[in-house]
């Protein structure tokens, strides 16, 4: 083919594209655009003749990217950066490097904001995007090159990382309303595919309770609560454990987990930007894990 011929992949299309993944609906993404469904369906449909791929999955509540439209993702993502940052040149302003980062929903707290924002005041030039969510969706989004710097939690071993730490879990029941004793063990657990959501039900499978799920939530905040209050029990990292919950490693049998660790994962083309960014990530780390 020569290259007279090829498709050219039209930034309006790519940036339709980016919208709808970022909002997860088409109505949502004609907003942030000030277009039109309608519109944004056409786009979608041409950049997927385009690519010859189908790129979004469209269900009942959203919409998801199949795996060619992850990878397309991060082709467009940086091609819309790049037009940026030549609009911004030709005005005159200095060119920021966007840095994509990625972090677990139990590492975004005070500090972590604190230090990101320090971050971005010593280094005007990188401008910052950051995503929260699970670790094997942060890891996706990394390999599809969707994210440039990732911390995730990980079974040890499971792929090289830069930086990394072991994650003991613990067993946790409420402080107040303890259920662990019940006949039939009530488990509050993330959605399917979420990291400890497997191990908890192997090793209750393991010691032959018999179990049900209580209650299931992709939030952090929404499994620390449903313990809290005694709906059930669950298994997180030590930096989740709250003053309301009470560690029961050991009891009924249920052992201490420690075949996990954290992660920080950038490749070796990365910038000076990435490379600071996951000095002071680790920095961190080391003093939450001493």
């Amino acid at each position: 083919m020569t290259q007279s011929n090829r498709s050219l992949f039209e930034l309006d299309l790519l940036r339709a594209l980016v919208a709808v993944a970022d909002c997860g609906s088409f109505t949502a993404a004609a907003s942030r655009l000030h277009s039109t469904q309608s519109t944004i369906s056409q786009k979608i449909r041409r950049l997927e003749t385009l690519a010859g791929h189908r790129l979004l999955e469209r269900g009942h509540r959203d919409v998801q990217p199949t795996d060619a439209g992850h990878t397309v993702l991060g082709h467009a993502r940086r091609m819309l950066g790049v037009n940026d940052e030549l609009l911004q040149a030709l005005a005159g302003e200095t060119v920021a490097t966007t840095l994509r980062l990625g972090v677990p929903e139990d590492f975004v707290n005070a500090r972590t904001t604190g230090m990101l924002a320090t971050f971005s005041r010593r280094h005007p030039q990188v401008r910052l995007e950051i995503s929260s969510g699970l670790s094997r969706d942060l890891a996706h989004g990394f390999d599809h090159g969707e994210l440039d710097l990732v911390l995730v939690k990980q079974r040890r071993n499971s792929r090289p990382s830069v930086y990394c730490w072991p994650e003991p879990l613990h067993w946790i029941d409420s402080a107040r309303a303890p259920c662990s004793a019940a006949d039939v063990l009530p488990l509050v657990t993330f959605p399917p595919r979420g990291l400890y959501r497997d191990e908890m039900l192997h090793l209750v499978e393991t010691l032959g309770r018999r179990w049900r799920i209580a209650f299931t939530s992709s939030s952090l905040s929404g499994i620390q609560g449903a313990v809290a209050d005694g709906i059930g029990i669950s298994l997180l990292p030590r930096r989740a454990v709250r003053a309301d919950h009470r560690i029961i490693d050991g009891e009924h049998g249920l052992p201490l987990i420690d075949n996990y660790e954290i992660g920080i994962l950038f490749r070796d083309t990365a910038d000076e930007g990435v490379h600071a960014l996951a000095r002071e990530l680790k920095r961190q780390v080391d003093e939450e894990s001493t």
